[in-house]
């Protein structure tokens, strides 16, 4: 079925193609799950916009609502021909439709992906069925650059997504440009003061797991984490927040006894407003230790996560900070101090800029 919708859209874009010229600085930005731009995306658009004279296309998973068959209908038919017909592609992730696309060479096609630096493994350095395999490839091979964090992780970007090393960019994170700006913390704290008015005075741990890709284990992550024994070790001087991973679906998340911001719309405003950052395997704790603040690693099932999906180094000397197995051993290292030596070397190694102008640089670069 996906083969026959990624044929579909390819017929309608190479037709397209072939029919209407190419639109000088006509931008699209193709974003399939992460479609409120809180991202590289975002940052890149932002920059093009403040420098006037680009039009924005944008292609996103709202395109494909089964509820509106219109939306669905534009997609194939007008989102192609404006994507056929874009000066410039971003992209945040894959889009495996685009290994049947046929641009012109004056394209160029650039992936910012959706996270920082090298954590847990992914792209090519996963296991994959066949067919996802062969797709995956397809689609990287239209890249016309691939742009990453720090030179310290060039050569994994390459081989991730297969493309050549001379391809991948180290021109910073524009997705942390946004994390630096005091302006946007001070009213990053203020909105979650607003909404959430029990955080007042109170410090600000935020739960952010990542998902397991297996039902029942996705099952376990709410109650391995046990708010209360950690509301009763705390006392006041925190307000929990829970946020979990899109991809995590479980019917009854349970959170009493903290807030579950899941739903909150702007990941960063919530990276801005906490003060320490609670995480397992996700990158989140990129843009914690990219702003210097408190990481505790809650790995209890870490044996299990390193069999299933692996690390490009070794989880328990890389990561910035405590790691923690037990609810005891997870109180303890929210309640020690700041690992500087442990977070700046992870930092140092993911991010080779902290000056809050990648965005300014991928455009410079890419929009010659």
């Amino acid at each position: 079925m996906k083969n026959l919708f990624y044929t579909l859209y390819a017929l309608f874009f190479n037709f397209s193609r072939a029919v209407f010229p190419l639109k000088k600085n006509r931008v699209a930005f193709v974003s399939m799950h992460n479609e409120n731009f809180c991202d590289a995306l975002g940052a890149v658009r932002d920059e093009m916009e403040s420098r006037g004279g680009f039009e924005f296309v944008y292609i996103t998973r709202q395109d494909l609502s089964l509820s509106n068959p219109l939306k669905v209908l534009a997609f194939f038919l007008v989102k192609s021909r404006l994507l056929a017909t874009s000066e410039y592609v971003f992209l945040n992730d894959n889009f495996l439709p685009m290994g049947k696309l046929n641009f012109r060479k004056d394209a160029v096609i650039t992936q910012l992906w959706h996270a920082e630096g090298a954590f847990k493994k992914f792209g090519l350095h996963i296991p994959q069925n066949e067919a996802l395999r062969k797709a995956e490839i397809a689609a990287n091979s239209k890249l016309s650059y691939v742009v990453c964090s720090s030179e310290g992780v060039r050569k994994i970007y390459a081989e991730a997504f297969g493309v050549d090393e001379k391809k991948v960019l180290p021109l910073g994170a524009p997705r942390v440009d946004y994390l630096k700006d005091e302006k946007h913390k001070e009213t990053a704290i203020a909105e979650i003061h607003q909404k959430y008015p029990q955080t007042k005075n109170k410090k600000i741990l935020l739960y952010a797991p990542t998902f397991r890709d297996d039902p029942e284990r996705d099952k376990e992550i709410l109650k391995k984490f046990n708010i209360a024994a950690l509301k009763k070790a705390l006392g006041d001087e925190y307000e929990i927040f829970v946020r979990l991973h899109p991809q995590i679906h479980i019917s009854d998340r349970d959170t009493e006894g903290a807030t579950d911001v899941t739903d909150f719309p702007d990941v960063r405003k919530l990276i801005l407003a906490s003060d320490v950052l609670v995480t397992d395997y996700s990158s989140i704790c990129m843009d914690f230790a990219f702003l210097e603040k408190k990481t505790v690693f809650f790995a209890y099932d870490l044996n299990w996560y390193t069999k299933t999906r692996d690390f490009y180094f070794d989880y328990e000397s890389f990561v910035p900070g405590l790691i923690a197995k037990t609810t005891e051993e997870l109180i303890a290292a929210v309640k020690a101090d700041f690992q500087k030596e442990r977070n700046d070397r992870f930092r140092d190694f993911n991010f080779s800029y902290t000056d809050s102008l990648s965005a300014k640089r991928v455009v410079n670069t890419i929009c010659k």
